[in-house]
């Protein structure tokens, strides 16, 4: 068969063109270090390797709304912190001021002090974190959350704006607020289903502790009336049902001991000190949960108004005070371990989306680069056939039947 001249030099070319084309393929590959750079290279691994890319990319996403989480936590909990502080500082200024040889002018320098502590933790409460949110506004809302009244109407009331509620976590995501309504504007008044309080005409000493629930089925939710009276030289009680208007059963002339306990209606509570004739303790039901704020600004109302040495009221306010000042304080413990408890889980979360990113980087680099070694070789391999090439057309090319004629 015969091979046209033309036609062997054109295959030969074509063959130097692919065998050039591919060395200079190579050549790049090498320089980038991706064997796959476009969907051409290898259509099943550009997918795959697509698929691992944005994997990759929301693992990346999560990473960093759970570091501004954290970021936002850590914040909320040494605020927390600092806010159990302040609220020791005030119970130590409280019990203080159980010190009977105090007077009016000391009386005053406590309650100056248990302000500005208060108006300090006003201002942790309302605290924002580095990108602007605020730490207790609960599920948004206000940029101020705590806001205080001020007015006849208002005086010492601090109110939430913020938005009632706290975010649920997520499997790679931790709430980026605290709900501040939760921690510190729902604690419970005196003991939480009751409380106690001195009228303030009374003369005497009497007063009593914070009382307990000893039968929840058996509360009424009622108003009841303690009232003294002296008969025939003996300081005796009754217990009306001021709801009703009716004596409470057992509970009529009893004769007062201090230190007795008074039960009835499944509550009991201790009474103290001495009554005068007329004197009364009125029991009511607590109907709403009270603030820390607010109890903080009862006491100071209570130390300002003591002009005089220790009364059986301001005993009893004090009391009431440091027992729920120390339920609030409970309340911030609780939510200061809770904060703490997802700042751990972050730490897990975030190890875990650490290992879950290099999965993918692994799978994405198996995809695309190029073993460098393989890659190096082919090139050489390439590179000598390609020279081999060259010099055999030039050697073909040099064989001519004109040479030999002559």
């Amino acid at each position: 068969m015969r091979v046209a001249t033309a036609n062997s030099y054109d295959n030969t070319i074509a063959a130097l063109n692919k065998r050039q084309a591919e060395l200079s393929t190579l050549q790049e590959h090498i320089s980038t270090g991706k064997r796959v750079q476009r969907a051409s290279d290898d259509p099943v691994a550009a997918v795959l390797s697509e698929t691992a890319q944005n994997r990759l990319s929301r693992v990346e996403a999560d990473k960093r709304s759970l570091e501004a989480s954290v970021t936002s936590l850590t914040q909320a909990e040494s605020a927390l912190g600092e806010a159990g502080e302040l609220i020791q500082d005030v119970r130590d200024l409280l019990v203080a001021a159980g010190n009977g040889g105090y007077g009016g002018n000391e009386y005053k320098d406590l309650a100056q002090q248990i302000e500005g502590l208060r108006e300090r933790l006003l201002g942790v409460v309302n605290q924002k974190d580095s990108f602007g949110r605020t730490l207790f506004g609960g599920l948004g809302g206000s940029s101020t959350p705590f806001v205080e009244l001020y007015g006849p109407s208002g005086a010492g009331v601090v109110r939430f704006d913020g938005q009632r509620g706290q975010e649920a976590t997520g499997a790679n995501s931790l709430p980026q607020a605290l709900d501040g309504n939760a921690i510190w504007m729902r604690v419970p008044e005196a003991n939480g289903t009751f409380r106690l309080d001195l009228p303030a005409g009374n003369t005497g000493s009497v007063r009593t502790d914070m009382g307990q629930v000893t039968n929840p089925s058996a509360l009424t939710g009622n108003d009841y009336s303690i009232s003294f009276a002296e008969v025939a030289g003996v300081m005796q009680y009754t217990v009306t049902n001021t709801t009703t208007a009716t004596p409470v059963a057992g509970q009529v002339g009893v004769p007062y001991t201090s230190g007795n306990t008074v039960e009835f209606d499944g509550m009991s509570f201790q009474m103290l000190g001495q009554p005068a004739s007329g004197d009364t303790v009125e029991l009511l039901p607590v109907t709403a949960p009270t603030d820390l704020f607010q109890v903080m600004q009862n006491a100071v109302d209570a130390l300002r108004g003591a002009s005089t040495g220790q009364t059986a009221q301001l005993t009893q306010t004090i009391g009431r005070s440091l027992t729920e000042l120390d339920a609030g304080h409970d309340r911030v413990l609780l939510a200061r371990a809770q904060a703490g408890e997802w700042l751990n889980r972050g730490e897990a979360v975030d190890g875990v989306l650490s290992d879950r990113a290099v999965d993918h980087e692994s799978e994405k680099s198996r995809l695309e680069d190029l073993d460098m070694i393989k890659g190096i070789s082919d090139f050489q391999n390439q590179q000598v056939g390609l020279q081999a090439a060259l010099q055999s057309y030039a050697q073909v090319q040099r064989l001519s039947l004109f040479q030999y004629l002559g």
